[in-house]
């Protein structure tokens, strides 16, 4: 019994150095946000911190409440991406786990 808690010990620090990696990884990746038909589009690390904003100029000279509303929609697509992305890179850290589909980590 004592082998089977330390295969398990081994097991679940090999985990954890994996989910350090993987939050590293998250951390870096950055992606395109758009909105209005590739009109309004952003760049979005996987901390959810913005790094640019790319107005089309015909735009400018639009309503503030619709470019508000473009620039609000853009920032919802890419933070989609981000939690896809999070929720793909973590399936494929559980893959083999039988954990429930609604388990969050870290714990």
């Amino acid at each position: 019994m004592i082998k089977g808690i330390g295969d398990f010990m081994k097991q679940a620090q090999a985990m954890q150095e994996n989910m350090k990696h993987m939050q590293q990884e998250i951390e870096t990746l950055e992606v395109q946000g758009e909105a209005g038909a590739g009109m309004v589009k952003l760049i979005m690390t996987g901390r959810h911190d913005v790094k640019k904003v790319s107005l089309d100029p015909s735009l400018l000279n639009e309503d503030q409440e619709i470019l508000e509303d473009l620039i609000a929609a853009a920032i919802n697509d890419a933070v989609s991406k981000v939690e896809t992305a999070n929720k793909d890179k973590m399936s494929s850290l559980t893959a083999g786990l039988n954990l429930p589909p609604d388990f969050k980590m870290p714990f």
